[in-house]
């Protein structure tokens, strides 16, 4: 059995009556290396509050219990001091029963995105633009207006849409978190103090005319032919880079009229299958030229090999964006665009805005693209707007010219 400390200011109901109520809590005894028991007075029954450290210079507090100060003992909600030291060490020392924190509900959110295939980047973002004192704060004591107050203090450092980026990782972190310990109950803080900013457009939702669009391709063959076939890729089909880069060898259907690829859809969403959708395909049309050009890479592979492939013969990662934004960076640059703008998802959107303007209905557009109506019509609604202006003045009401008839007063009948 742990040793019994004792404190004279708090050991006995008579003793903490004496105390003056506030909100900050009274220093209690020393129970272990980095363990402490502190009482918060109150105007009603007091709180046994414990100090425990992380394990990496920081402390966190946490009520646990009431104090008998008016009310005698149930050894579960209300505890003498002597029962508050027990439980406080079984608070502190147990692995399973210590609060998380915000950096153990990232390390947490990464592991659960690499378990579902999804991208760890979602966990790994936010930690770049953390204090100290977040990442070390249980998930359970967070506050919004804490959280709010970090957020604002993001403004003028990032773009607006990245801060919304980086608070709907987090809340997924948190949210994640408060799934697996009931005691977390605050989810409001970070609905409320990390809502998303408004009026904040991505800046990356870019569109680039087809001038361009050929630009960037050749640019890229000019550089790197592996790099500028996926590209290629990219500009025709409107794919997202992480979807191109799944596709085999056997995903490519050459035929001499109709060529097409078999692309494996994203599974984005959220949903907890991610590995079953990432195996269905549907149908992309290519051009002819460009079938050419991947059946040549192709050339003397299995089918179940990656169709697209680095200079160096290995894979493209995950997200091949990451790998090689400074290639991108320059590619853009050398086509006179600003690539703090222009990424490999402008060539995504151009393709839909090009669908769109062409007069390819909506419900297509979102199929080829591996995305879904309201999507297009929520981002791309300006465009929407545009193009359908030829299809909507035919329905106008035409009237027949009467400028040139002559107009005949009628009688007024007295």
């Amino acid at each position: 059995m742990a040793r019994k400390v004792r404190d004279s200011a708090l050991e006995s109901r008579s003793a903490r009556l004496k105390l003056q109520v506030r909100r900050r809590p009274y220093n209690g005894p020393s129970l272990a290396r980095g363990i402490a028991l502190l009482y918060r007075r109150n105007v009603t029954s007091g709180a046994w509050v414990l100090k425990a450290s992380d394990g990496h210079g920081a402390y966190w507090t946490k009520a646990f219990a009431l104090a008998d100060d008016y009310e005698d003992s149930d050894g579960k909600t209300v505890l003498t001091f002597y029962e508050a030291q027990d439980a406080a060490r079984k608070l502190a020392r147990g692995a399973d029963t210590a609060p998380i924190t915000v950096d153990g509900a990232l390390d947490d959110y990464k592991r659960d995105l690499e378990a579902r295939g999804a991208n760890p980047y979602n966990a790994d973002s936010p930690r770049v633009h953390l204090t100290k004192v977040l990442l070390a704060k249980p998930v359970q004591l967070l506050t919004a207006a804490e959280l709010k107050k970090w957020r604002d203090s993001l403004l003028g450092k990032i773009a607006p849409a990245t801060i919304n980026r980086v608070g709907r990782c987090l809340c997924a972190a948190f949210e994640l978190a408060r799934q697996h310990d009931d005691r977390i109950q605050n989810r409001q803080a970070w609905e409320i103090g990390l809502a998303n900013l408004p009026d904040a457009q991505e800046a990356r939702n870019v569109i680039i005319p087809d001038d361009k669009v050929s630009e960037f391709v050749s640019t890229a063959y000019s550089l790197d032919d592996k790099l500028g076939l996926l590209i290629d890729v990219l500009a025709i089909t409107g794919t997202r880079p992480s979807q191109a880069v799944r596709l085999r060898v056997e995903d490519l259907h050459d035929h001499p009229l109709r060529p097409k690829l078999s692309m494996p859809k994203s599974a984005k969403g959220g949903g907890r299958n991610r590995a079953k959708k990432k195996v269905e395909r549907y149908s992309v049309p290519i051009t002819a030229q460009l079938a050419v050009r991947l059946k040549e890479a192709a050339r003397d592979r299995a089918d179940n090999e990656p169709l697209l492939l680095q200079a160096d013969g290995r894979p493209w990662p995950a997200h091949p964006g990451q790998r090689c934004h400074r290639t991108i960076d320059k590619i853009v640059t050398t086509i006179g665009l600003d690539p703090a703008e222009v990424t490999m998802y402008a060539l995504r959107h151009s393709s839909i805005v090009r669908m769109l303007l062409a007069n390819v209905p909506i419900r297509l557009v979102s199929a080829l693209h591996n995305t879904s109506t309201r999507m297009i019509e929520r981002t791309y609604s300006k465009y929407i707007t545009e193009h359908s202006d030829d299809i909507s003045r035919r329905a106008l009401l035409q009237h027949e010219a009467v400028a040139s008839k002559k107009v005949v007063a009628l009688p007024i009948s007295r």
